[in-house]
Order: structure tokens, then C-alpha cells, then sequence
């Protein structure tokens, strides 16, 4: 089916257009490159002197930042070819990708195979220069296997060549709509590891530097990486090309205006202002801003003039041209964003921070008291900004709705905004920024993640939201937002994770994983991985709550029954957890928490008993709720259903009692004796 599939698409594709935009972007990865390795060989050599390491050589030192370009480059056109393969282009009515979306699936592979190559040889420069050894002698198993697991970038770049190499494949097998998107958002994850262990990973207000970075390296790869397959889809004449264009304007004005504000507060992280002349790396900095905002400003207006011509009929050319030169001017940008990877802070922001600072981004004003948990803020750039947007996101749909003259419940809202309200306070408040050092606040914060938020979240009806307010494609017109909601509900994923059998397990079998198997001593050293227990925490127990008392449709329709016994099986498994954290005589992350000394934790293991109490305690409040939720549906169901049946009984005039009358009197004749 592959190569029928592929043979059509070579037929319809004219060889011409197909091969044209390669050296377009040949040359702009050329031209990244250089510009690169001239900025380094100009603002890099200090980071040796810094590191106290010596120099690696000549090799090592410009090689890195060529196989960096390449794969930032790989990896920005295998995300844009998968982002107009999901998103930008329809596919076809049996859900199968199209022409043109095959044709950016094949693009993606081709990409992914090179990224993979790429991050196969960083994984040698990196330990070559995080040693200060030539590339050639970490060629030795044994050498690179020490220096791998001594130096985080080389495990980042390990990992991220495993995540291009499921691309690749997926790539080649994936021919349904479903399963581009799929690989879309793995594409999107293998930008993650390397942006989490570079300079924004280390030192003060790490925290702050790493999500605003993610920030960043996600919006500019979906803007550099979309405009290639926008220009590539062009130049094959690819059919859909004004809605194509039209989608990619607005995501690229949002990816703009994200890329300018986290790459400002990651400026301001990591370097003074009075340092942005006068040093090497406020100077990348400076030039690297000036770049996106005639980006910004170029982009944006070409792009509409590009757009208003096609939809005028006026053809694409003037389009693809202004795409082919804001192509060149991103890779440009591209070249900065790697010399500025390579090159240390100036010296004098490079202080000496504290203990606490070093390992949890930032320090503690003293011991937890009421007022510092309600009033010690410190803003998350990921969980923060994703509450907000959440709220608003809600409250549009819902005054479009109100417009419209629908009706929607306000306890919907009250309880999304609650969610949101609740997932804000977990993460910025005082109880966030205490979280990650002391073991009693990270619980506090887990049940409030999993056991509330997810209650709240559920019970506004999103997807219910999302599918009344979102406008309806049409019949003839290409699937838009609320087509893909659909998609989602009744996908195959989702019927898998909401699986009564696979929700407990995720929602409670995690807890036992994560804080008894060694998982949790190990996560607590990375920023990361704490941004990754807390969309676990908000996933499972979003998966779990959804098919029990969810207002929106679920792929799984158990009855009122089957519902109250999956609460009453989490019950038991929830209280045994934190009895076990309250008794348990060995302290959880103990080496982490010992090499903080916070003062006012004088006994590691009350305090971790203490999260048990508050594992145990927390978790009966929530589950009270959702069973009274749960009775309250139930019985309103029944409610309905009695209606039902009257209104039934009215229109037929009682001709099912009739009908049943009859049946009985039949059967009784044909009982009688014949005479």
C-alpha cells in the first residue's frame, strides 16, 4: 500500500517543483553553519578558560557547532513538515493523509534520518568538549560511555537521537492523519532534552531560564520549521495552499510574540543589562533580538500580502518568494542561536550561588509559615502561563456562546476557573516555590495536581465547550479545530488510557512507582523532571476522573455503576499509600534533601511522614466530592430517563401496555384445550 501510495504521489508531484526547494535550504544550512562557527571562533574560546578544561582542538571545537546547526536545522524541517501534515492540510474523508500531507510525511523522514545522524555525532562532540579531549579519542567505547554518563549534554543528545530515529521510522509507516499527528507531538518532545541541559539548566534561576527557554526552542522551531513547508508545499503545487498559508500567519504571529518574551526573560536570567555591549555574549544576545524583530515585522506583513493574493487568485509566487527570503534571514537567526549555545556568560553574572540556588534554581527565605505560602510567589513560566491561558481560553468560548444566545451552565465555570485557580496556586504560590525542597510541600502540591485540579477540570466540560463554540467545518470544506477535538475523543488512544483497568493503574499505580522504586530520588536533581511529575500528576488523574464523573463525551460510556466501583477501588490503594509514606522508616530522596540543609528541616523523616499525613488526609475530601458528584449525575440520569419514558407512554397512548395485554392473552389462548 506504501509504495502504491508512493508511486501516485510521485506521478501527481511535477519532478521539478519537487527538487527546487532543496537547495534553498541547502544553502541556508551552509550559511547557518559558518555564521555559527565565525561567531564562535570570535565569542567561544572562553568557555575552557572558564570551565578550567583544556582546549579540545581545532576539530572538536568548530565540528560541534556544524552538527549543531544540522540538527537544529534537521529538526526544525521534520517538525514543520509533521506540523503541515497534522495541521495545515486536510486529509482525506477516510482519515488517511493526503497528496500533500504524504508528501510532507516523506519530508519529515528524510529530516528525522538526518537529525538522527546529527545527534549521533553530538553525541561524541559534546563529551569530546564537556572533557576538553580531541573528538577522536572518545571514539572508545569505554571513554564515551564514562563521559556520557559523567556529562548531562551527551545523555540529552543520546536521548534525542533515540526520539528522531522513532520519527524516522514512524515516518515511513504512517499513513493516517492520526498517526502524523502523533508523531508531530513526539517530534516536538525530542527538542526538549537538549534545551534542559545547556546553560539555562545550571546555576541561579534555573527554574526560570529553562522554561522560558522551552518557550522559545518549541515556538521558533514551529515558525522556522512551518515556513519551510509552507515554501516546500508551494513549490509542489500542492493543493490547499490558502488555507495552508492562512493557518501558518496565525501561528506564526503567536510563535513571534512567545519567542520575544521568553527570549527576553531568558536574557535577563542569564545576563545583566549592562553587560549587552560590552560583552561577547550580550553582544550575540542583542544581535540575535534585533534578527526576530525584523523577522517579526518583515514575516508578518509579506505574509499577509502573500496571503491576500492567493486569495485574490492572484497565485503563490509573491508568497513563496517572501518565504524563500524570511527562510534565509531564520537561518541566519539560527546560526546566532547556536554561537550564543556555545558561548559562556559574562564572567561577572556568572556568581557563586548558594547551595539551594544551584539545585532548586533559587533561595529560601526561611522556614514555611502561612503567610509565605500564601504570599511568596514566584511565578511559573509553564504551569502559570498554562493556567491563565487555560481561564481565558474557557472564558471565549464561553462568551461566544452567550453571543450566539446559548446557554451554559455557570457552575461549569466556576468549576474550570477553579481548576485553573487551583493549578495556579499549586505551581507559583508559596506552596510551589517550597515544592521542590522539602518533601511535606512537594506532596501538598501533588494531591492538589492530582486529587483537586482534575476533579475541577473535568467537571467543566472542555471538549463539551470546545465542540458547541468551535464552528463546524462543513461538509466540502477541510476539518478545522473542532474536527480534531472529535478526532481526539473517539481516537484509539483515547479509548486505551480511559479504560477502566488502565486509568486506576496510571492514577494510583503510579504513586507506588514513582516514590518507592528509586524514580523519585532520581528525578529531584532535574528541573525537568519536576515539570514532568506535574503533568503526570494533572494527566492521570484528568484520564482517571473523565469516564467517572466528566461532563464531556467520553470514548468509554460506563454505566453509573461501573463508575462508583472504579472510586471505590482507587479508595483503599490512595489510604495505603499514605500510610505507608507515614511509616516507612527510610527517607525518600534523602541524599538531595540533605545536601540542601535547610535549617528549619531538622528531621528528614518527620517531615516526609508528615507528606503521608497529608497524602492520606488530603485524599478523602476530593474523593467525598466526587462521589457526591457522581450520586448527583446518577441521579439525574435516572431523572431524565423517567421523562423519557413518560413522554413515550404520552405519544404512543399507552400502546406498549396494550401491546403487552395482547401478548399475555395470546399466550393464553393458545394454552386453552381445543375443543
Amino acid at each position: 500500500m506504501s509504495r502504491a501510495y508512493s508511486r501516485t504521489v510521485e506521478l501527481e508531484v511535477p519532478s521539478r517543483r519537487k527538487t527546487s526547494v532543496l537547495p534553498l535550504l541547502a544553502v541556508s544550512v551552509i550559511l547557518a553553519a559558518v555564521l555559527a562557527v565565525a561567531l564562535v571562533a570570535v565569542t567561544g574560546g572562553a568557555t575552557y578558560v572558564i570551565a578550567g578544561l583544556p582546549d579540545p582542538g581545532v576539530v572538536t571545537h568548530y565540528g560541534l557547532g556544524v552538527v549543531r546547526v544540522l540538527a537544529d536545522a534537521a529538526s526544525v524541517v521534520c517538525v514543520g513538515s509533521l506540523l503541515l501534515a497534522s495541521f495545515l492540510v486536510p486529509p482525506q474523508e477516510s482519515g488517511t493523509v493526503a497528496r500533500d500531507g504524504y508528501a510532507a510525511l516523506r519530508t519529515a523522514g528524510i529530516a528525522a534520518w538526518v537529525w538522527f545522524a546529527a545527534a549521533m555525532a553530538s553525541v561524541f562532540f559534546t563529551a569530546a568538549d564537556g572533557a576538553g579531549k580531541p573528538v577522536t579519542e572518545v571514539f572508545s567505547p569505554v571513554v564515551l560511555l564514562d563521559l556520557i554518563d559523567a556529562i548531562e549534554q551527551p545523555k540529552a543528545w543520546l536521548v534525542t537521537a533515540a526520539i528522531a530515529l522513532v520519527v524516522a521510522v514512524g515516518c515511513r509507516l504512517a499513513l493516517s492523519w492520526g498517526w502524523a499527528t502523533v508523531l508531530f507531538f513526539v517530534s516536538v518532545a525530542g527538542l526538549v532534552p537538549v534545551a534542559v541541559t545547556g546553560h539555562s539548566a545550571s546555576g541561579g534561576s534555573h527554574d526560570m531560564a529553562t522554561n522560558s527557554l522551552l518557550y522559545h526552542l518549541i515556538a521558533a522551531s514551529l515558525w522556522v520549521g512551518g515556513l519551510f513547508a509552507l515554501l516546500a508545499h508551494g513549490w509542489r503545487r500542492g493543493d490547499h495552499l490558502t488555507l495552508a498559508a492562512t493557518r501558518f500567519s496565525k501561528l506564526a504571529l503567536v510563535c513571534w510574540i512567545v519567542m520575544a518574551l521568553s527570549g527576553v526573560i531568558n536574557a535577563l536570567v542569564r545576563i545583566e543589562l549592562g553587560d549587552l555591549f560590552t560583552t561577547d555574549y550580550g553582544l550575540l544576545v542583542v544581535a540575535k533580538v534585533v534578527a526576530l524583530l525584523v523577522l517579526g515585522v518583515f514575516g508578518q506583513q509579506q505574509r499577509s500580502r502573500g496571503v491576500r493574493s492567493l486569495v485574490d487568485g492572484r497565485g503563490g509566487g509573491q508568497l513563496l518568494r517572501l518565504a524563500a527570503v524570511e527562510l534565509l534571514i531564520m537561518f541566519v537567526t539560527l546560526g546566532i542561536a547556536t554561537a550564543l549555545a556555545r558561548t559562556p556568560p559574562p564572567a561577572d553574572a556568572v556568581t557563586q550561588p548558594s547551595a539551594t540556588e544551584v539545585l532548586i534554581g533559587y533561595d529560601l527565605p526561611g522556614a514555611p509559615t502561612v503567610l509565605r505560602l500564601l504570599f511568596d510567589w514566584r511565578f511559573d513560566l509553564i504551569y502559570g502561563t498554562g493556567a491563565l491561558v487555560l481561564a481565558g481560553l474557557y472564558l471565549a468560548g464561553v462568551r461566544r456562546l452567550r453571543r450566539r444566545g446559548d446557554p451554559w451552565p455557570v457552575g461549569r465555570t466556576v468549576s474550570w476557573l477553579a481548576a485553573c485557580a487551583v493549578l495556579l496556586i499549586a505551581t507559583s504560590s508559596g506552596l510551589g516555590r517550597y515544592s521542590p525542597a522539602m518533601f511535606s510541600a512537594h506532596m501538598g502540591v501533588h494531591m492538589l495536581l492530582s486529587m483537586v485540579a482534575p476533579v475541577l477540570f473535568v467537571l467543566g466540560g472542555p471538549m463539551t465547550l470546545a465542540l458547541r463554540a468551535l464552528p463546524v467545518a462543513g461538509k466540502d470544506s477541510p476539518p478545522g479545530p473542532r474536527e480534531w477535538v472529535l478526532a481526539f475523543v473517539k481516537s484509539p488512544l483515547a479509548k486505551i488510557l480511559t479504560h477502566p483497568v488502565v486509568a486506576l493503574l496510571l492514577f494510583v499505580g503510579s504513586f507506588y512507582v514513582l516514590y518507592f522504586s528509586g524514580l523519585f530520588d532520581a528525578a529531584l536533581n532535574y528541573h525537568w523532571a519536576h515539570l514532568v511529575m506535574n503533568a503526570h500528576f494533572l494527566l492521570t488523574g484528568y484520564i482517571f476522573y473523565w469516564p467517572v464523573i466528566g461532563i464531556d463525551p467520553s470514548p468509554r460510556r460506563l454505566p453509573h455503576l461501573g463508575r462508583l466501583g472504579m472510586m471505590f477501588a482507587a479508595i483503599p490503594f490512595h489510604a495505603f499509600f499514605g500510610v505507608i509514606l507515614m511509616s516507612k522508616q527510610t527517607v525518600i530522596g534523602e541524599s538531595f534533601y540533605r545536601s540542601l540543609n535547610l535549617p528549619w528541616v531538622t528531621d528528614l523523616l518527620a517531615d516526609q511522614r508528615l507528606g503521608g499525613g497529608i497524602a492520606w488526609v488530603s485524599g478523602e475530601l476530593p474523593v467525598l466530592l466526587v462521589l457526591i458528584a457522581l450520586l448527583v449525575q446518577w441521579a439525574r440520569a435516572d431523572e431524565r430517563e423517567a421523562k423519557r419514558t413518560d413522554r413515550r407512554e404520552e405519544q404512543s397512548g399507552d400502546a406498549d401496555l396494550a401491546a403487552y395485554n395482547a401478548m399475555l392473552k395470546q399466550m393464553a389462548d393458545q394454552g386453552k384445550p381445543q375443543a
